[in-house]
Order: structure tokens, then sequence, then C-alpha cells
């Protein structure tokens, strides 16, 4: 019976690897990648680079400055309910359309035939912008952590941005080596990851509530706003604009956090039944690490013995402060190790999707064809790899001269993901009748379009809000730069487009676009669909059980 079982199981795995080549194929292109990953390394993926301790950890003293305990606490709820609407949103689409290109790719499916190319173009290069700023935002925010661990027992050693460079350029090649040479081991750090960020990071919040000397009230973690974004001695925004705009400006933490969860639709080309392992690792990532997210940042928010002393701590680090005090240097030093491996793992696998997106966007000329190449021995876009590394290390230099640049690069991310993941949505929901002959079996049905609505305005939202400035008064050194790198950007790629670029960049082929929208699969050889006609050649019609 045992054997009967294996040679089952072993059939099923080869028709579902036969049906994902297939899908591929629909979409104009041959199995590149090695395919090997299933449902939970999927899923392990969005939720490493989530990774809710990363993100609070880096971010905590910035949360405790705009807005305070409040405004982290009641702001998670909120920031998570909407995000939660735009990964359901996107889990619909990945379901129709499971390519590495991801959210370019689904515009240009998406997007009528006259605007397919230019959609892709646009999307793309935000969707490349948030991928570089999410690599630096995470791997810089760990060298930070390192450079802070290094001072607890060495008081000597003083943190610069020079050094924290210097261990930022170390992290960024430690991940690139990984995923050069390392591509076979990647889901087995992956299992180890998901470890690390659930029964890990949960034993770390339970062990710091149950050790607490004391804990805070319920009003100070729900009710009490902190204001420390005035740079003496002018106000903060809360006195110069106003309480709503400190809270929204606060907001960065949990969305910086809940951001990357795209990973799963860049990985689809390496996961097995990926029209269905995609998107519920998309959203099953998001639902967790809002849990998950929520215990941790409740269990740091109680535990804090001195809201001013940790707010002002010696080691610049609120989060290693309360361990500090709660468990003493030894003890905070261990735990707070376990963090920095959690945000070794996050900044990983954000490289490793990084890359994924680049090497198909080169793959379609949206970058140049050099960077789109598989390295044989190791399966692996060595070339994407090595160009995500360089340029999320160029997107740190900023941080030589500004006091402000890791919370400029997390909004950078925040801003260019969520704008590419708005787009391919937005058109979701505009020409939805198309939308609906390409659906796969992640369906929403009637709620499609009300989440896809909900979606859209909150990203649109969160768009304006995190081009603010967030230190008061603006000068040199307090400069958001979100505003001057997504315009770059924006103005940039929408110049490219209209000088050069639309002559030679069509994005995912013509016909093979305008097969998909029509539910007919070109790889049939009674069917052919030509750009010029639009439509199906006379011939014997496929329904839509053929053509799946």
């Amino acid at each position: 019976m045992a054997e009967l079982e294996v040679e089952r199981q072993a059939t099923n795995n080869s028709h579902a690897a036969v049906h994902d080549e297939d899908r591929l194929a629909q979409f104009g292109y041959k199995q590149e990648l090695k395919r090997d990953w299933g449902l939970a390394h999927n899923f392990g993926v969005s939720f490493s680079i989530i990774s809710v301790i990363t993100g609070l950890t880096t971010l905590f003293q910035y949360g405790l400055n705009t807005g305070g305990p409040a405004v982290m606490s009641i702001g998670w709820i909120v920031v998570s309910f909407f995000t939660l609407m735009v990964a359901t949103a996107m889990g619909e689409i990945v379901s129709a359309i499971p390519t590495s290109g991801g959210p370019y790719f689904w515009a240009a499916l998406m997007a009528p035939p006259r605007w397919s190319a230019f959609a892709a173009w646009i999307t793309g290069w935000f969707n490349l912008l948030g991928q570089v700023a999410v690599t630096t935002g995470i791997s810089f925010g760990l060298a930070g952590l390192i450079a802070t661990a290094a001072s607890v027992k060495n008081p000597e050693y003083t943190p610069t941005p020079a050094k924290t460079i210097g261990i930022y350029a170390a992290v960024l090649v430690s991940h690139g080596l990984v995923n050069t040479f390392g591509v076979r081991v990647l889901k087995y750090l992956n299992n180890v990851s998901i470890v690390l960020h659930s029964a890990g990071v949960t034993a770390l919040a339970i062990a710091v509530l149950a050790k607490a000397p004391t804990h805070q009230p319920a009003s100070f973690v729900f009710g009490y706003i902190n204001d420390g974004t005035g740079v003496d001695p002018a106000p903060g925004w809360g006195e110069r604009a106003s309480p709503a705009y400190l809270a929204v400006c606060g907001s960065l933490l949990a969305q910086y956090t809940l951001t990357g969860f795209d990973a799963s639709a860049h990985l689809s080309e390496e996961t097995r039944k990926a029209s269905w392992s995609a998107p519920i690792g998309v959203v099953s990532s998001v639902g967790f690490s809002a849990i998950f997210g929520l215990l941790v940042l409740l269990s740091l928010l109680f535990s804090i013995q001195d809201f001013q002393a940790t707010l002002a701590s010696t080691y610049g680090q609120p989060v290693l402060q309360i361990l500090i005090d709660i468990f003493g240097e030894d003890g905070a030093l261990v735990l707070f190790t376990l963090i920095i491996l959690c945000v070794w793992h996050c900044g990983l696998f954000s490289m490793t999707s990084n890359s994924r997106m680049m090497f198909a966007f080169a793959r379609d000329g949206g970058i140049h064809p050099f960077f789109h190449a598989v390295d044989l021995r190791f399966r692996s876009p060595v070339r994407a790899v090595w160009l995500a590394a360089t340029l999320a290390f160029i997107l740190a230099l900023p941080s030589l001269g500004s006091s402000v640049a890791f919370a400029a690069a997390t909004s950078i991310a925040t801003i260019g993901l969520y704008i590419s993941y708005g787009i391919p949505i937005l058109l979701g929901l505009i020409w939805h009748k198309e939308f609906e002959k390409m659906k796969g079996p992640f369906n929403l049905g009637a709620l499609s379009r009300p989440v896809a609505f909900i979606a859209v305005a909150w990203i649109m939202a969160i768009t304006v809000v995190f081009v603010l400035p967030t230190a008061n008064p603006v000068t040199s050194q307090t400069l958001n730069y979100t505003v001057v790198a997504v315009g770059i950007i924006a103005i940039g790629a929408t110049t490219a487009w209209i000088t050069w670029a639309r002559r030679w960049f069509t994005g995912p082929a013509a016909e093979v676009t305008e097969a998909i929208r029509n539910n007919v699969d070109l790889t049939e050889p009674r069917v052919e669909v030509t750009e010029s006609s639009e439509k199906e050649k006379p011939g014997p019609a496929l329904d839509s059980s053929e053509s799946r």
C-alpha cells in the first residue's frame, strides 16, 4: 500500500508539473527555473520577507516618535485590514497569471491592447524600485542592528554611518552568494526561516511578557500619543499640522512591515500548482503576519519599563533597550541575535524575489537582456542577483549624509511596491469583464470588485501620505527624499516611454496577451491569434474547458 501511495503521489506531482509548464507556455515562456517549491515554501518566502520582527525592530524608534504606542497598536490593526484587502485582490490576479514577472506582466494582460505595453512598462519600473528599496530597507536595517549589538559589550565601539555602510555591504554580499551558489538550499533555509519567524518570534514575545518586571496599562498601549517629530526647538507635526497628520505618518511602521508579499507571485515559476499555491501564499502570508505582528508589537509595548528612557536609549535601539531592561545585557543579546537571524533570512529572500522580478523584466525587454540569463549549473539568475545587490547598495548611500535616509528608504519601498500592486488591480476593476475570462481557481466571485475598490482606494491614500515630511522643520537633513526617488521613476519612466521605449518595448508578446484575454490556449495547434486581427482565425473554437 505504501508503495502504491508513493507511486500515486509521484504521478500527481508529475501531472501538476506538466500542467504548470503548459500554463507557462501559454504565456509564451519555457520553464527555465527549477520548479520544486510547494505551497509551504511559497508561503514561507512572503512570510519571511514580510518578517514582522524586521519591520517592528528597525522602525520601532520611528513608531515611538511618530505617534507613540496608540498609533502603533491601533494603526497596526487598521493597516492590517486594508493590506489584507490588497493581498486578496492580488491573489485573484496571480491565480489567473502565475508568472515571475508579477505586477508588470499582470498589467500588460489586464490593460486594453492599446495601453498594454505602457502599463507593463510603468508598473515594472515601480515594482523594480519597490523591490530594490525593500531589499535596502531590510538589509540596511540589519546592518544597523549588528552595529548596535556590537556596542553592547564594547562601549568604545561607536557605530558611524560609514561603518554601518560597510556592514551593509557585507550583508548584501552574503545574500548574493547564497542566491548565486545555494539555490538548492534556499527552500531548506526557507523552512528554517518559517520556524524562526513563527515559533522563534512567538517564544520571544511570550518570554518578554512573562519576564517583564512591570507592565504598562492598556490605556498606555492603546491611548498614549507621543509626538517626537519636532527637531528642537520646533514643534512636532501633531502641533504644527494636526494629530491626524501625525497618525497617518506613524502608520508607516505597519504598512512597511506588511510589504513584499508579491514574492509569492515572483516565485510562482518555481512553485508547483502555482495557480493555487501562489495566491494562497500571498493571502495567508499577510494574514498570519498580521496576527504574529500584533502579538509581538503588544508584547513589546506592554513591557516597556520606562518610556522616556526607552525612547532616549543610549543604544539608539528601543527594542534592544526593552530586552536589556528585562533580561540584562547577556540575555538581551541572545534574543537580539534571534532577531538578527530573522532579519538576515528576510533580506536573503527579499533579494531572491527581487532577482526573479528583474530576470522576468529583462526577459520581456524592460531592462537590458543581459540580465535575462540563468546559470545552467545553479539554475539561478546570477546576473539579476548581483544587479539587485548593487542597486540596493547605491540606494543606501544617502544615509552617509541624511538622518532620515532609512525612513525614506522604507517609504520608497512601500510606495513603489504598492503602486505596482495597485495598477493591475485598478485595471481589473475597470475592465472587469475581460478579467473574468482569465480568472484561475482563486476566484472571489461577487466580492471581486468591492475588494478591488477598497484595495485601490487604500493604495491611493498611502501613496500621498508617505511622501509627506515626517520631521519638522524640513531641512536638507530631515527631507523625506521619497518624493524625489518616486518622482524620478515616474517622470523618468514616462519620459523614456514617450521618447524612445515605446518604439521597441512591447511587453509580453501581443499574440500571447490577446489569447489570454480571450481564454484561448496558444499551445493548441488549432488556434492562431494575430496582432492585426486580434481575433481567432477561422477554425474549430475552443471552449473554456478545452483551453485549460
